[in-house]
């Protein structure tokens, strides 16, 4: 049962425009006309280049007639340097003088999030710490169009972006509707090369965000319903695309799986297990979805006697448990199917990361100080003090 206050108005915000199936890549152009613009800047990384994904763009693009800059100098966990690199290339225009109107993000999260910011500061200015939550990005820039290239951050579908702060080593959570793409083109032909370990960090991704989405005390009904499909999409094919990277129904059920969990957080909001993950990133450059998943079977331990019929509800979206299991039943098999999760797909703990003990001792509690700054934890079913998550990084380690 949906708590009282849940019933109160929502602002559900989504991409203008979806293109969803094999192929979809090659819409780009239509897209670009449907929103009135027509010189954009492509927000990438080296990788995609060596993947062929540039080029297969591009040449729709030149085939369309449309003028483009490609920027590919993106890092893979944002940094406000790389940011201002990117502003610096939008603000410069294209060869023949003329300014971009649009941006097209392609690859992982991190090109996508980059997007996201460089649209927001070359268009409205300032520094990107301007943006850090609580503070909004309440305006649209140039529109974003994102292409994501991996099944896991949704990035693609939020009002979220994640930059890092050089100066102090600081994942900053920065919100509104100016980061939330305009279009989004989801390609799962597009994953079928990603890496095994990628798959795994970023399938638990999105596994942890529509968890979080549909235990957080900011959930709603309209974000349970996509978090529940997110779920019933990625449990039963997590482990098959890690195992077998060209089933390609599995690939399309992941990408669905975790754009709807993006759609789900972003209109619900994460909670604890990404509160601690930033600084784990920040301090140590742990991509974000393994640190997320180095915390998920913890800290869901650690907040189910908070909402028991929540994470039952998840436990059975996934496939693990069902109807005729009570809820104290159907959690005890989502504490182990997490562990057994992580070990099947060489999770690493932050030790075997090669974290050391007294390094990550020595972190604990700025980490612990970061994550509440972050807002997340306070959406958690179970909202932790700053002992009880430099408790719970302790637990993590090993």
């Amino acid at each position: 049962m949906m708590k009282e206050e849940s019933r109160m108005p929502n602002n559900i915000l989504l991409p203008r425009i979806n293109e969803i199936g094999a192929g979809s890549i090659d819409r780009v152009a239509d897209v670009l006309a449907a929103l009135g613009v027509s010189r954009p800047l492509i927000v990438t990384d080296a990788m995609m280049g060596e993947l062929g994904y540039v080029d297969r763009l591009t040449q729709r693009l030149r085939q369309a007639g449309i003028a483009f800059g490609v920027f590919d100098e993106t890092v893979p966990e944002p940094t406000e340097i790389s940011i201002k690199a990117g502003v610096a290339a939008m603000q410069a225009g294209a060869d023949d003088g003329q300014p971009y109107d649009s941006l097209i993000a392609l690859g992982g999260g991190s090109p996508i999030d980059s997007a996201k910011a460089i649209g927001v500061l070359g268009h409205f200015g300032g520094e990107i710490r301007d943006y850090k939550f609580p503070n909004q990005a309440s305006e649209v820039g140039l529109p974003v169009i994102a292409i994501p290239t991996t099944a896991g951050t949704g990035s693609e579908a939020t009002r979220f972006t994640i930059i890092t702060d050089d100066a102090v080593d600081e994942k900053m959570l920065c919100v509104g509707i100016g980061f939330m793409p305009t279009a989004a083109i989801l390609d799962y032909e597009l994953t079928l090369s990603v890496p095994a370990r990628v798959t795994a960090d970023t399938g638990i991704d999105a596994l942890t965000h529509a968890m979080e989405a549909y235990v957080s005390k900011k959930a709603n009904p309209y974000s349970d319903q996509q978090a529940l499909a997110a779920m019933r999409l990625i449990g039963p094919n997590l482990r098959r695309v890690f195992h077998e990277p060209t089933d390609r129904r599995a690939r399309e059920a992941m990408m669905l799986g975790s754009y709807l969990a993006g759609v789900a957080f972003s209109n619900a909001s994460v909670a604890l297990v990404h509160g601690m993950s930033r600084p784990i990133g920040a301090a140590f450059h742990v991509p974000h979805g393994m640190s997320n998943a180095m915390l998920l079977p913890a800290v869901t331990e650690y907040s189910i006697p908070a909402a028991p019929a929540r994470y039952a509800d998840c436990a059975r979206a996934i496939g693990i448990a069902n109807p005729a299991n009570t809820d104290l039943a159907a959690v005890n098999l989502l504490d182990k199917e997490l562990r057994a999760l992580n070990a099947e797909l060489g999770v690493p703990s932050p030790g075997d990361f090669g974290i050391a003990r007294d390094a990550w001792t020595a972190q604990l509690a700025t980490m612990a100080e970061q994550a509440l700054a972050s807002g997340s934890p306070g959406n958690n079913p179970r909202v932790p003090d700053a002992e009880q998550i430099v408790a719970l990084y302790e637990t993590c380690w090993f």
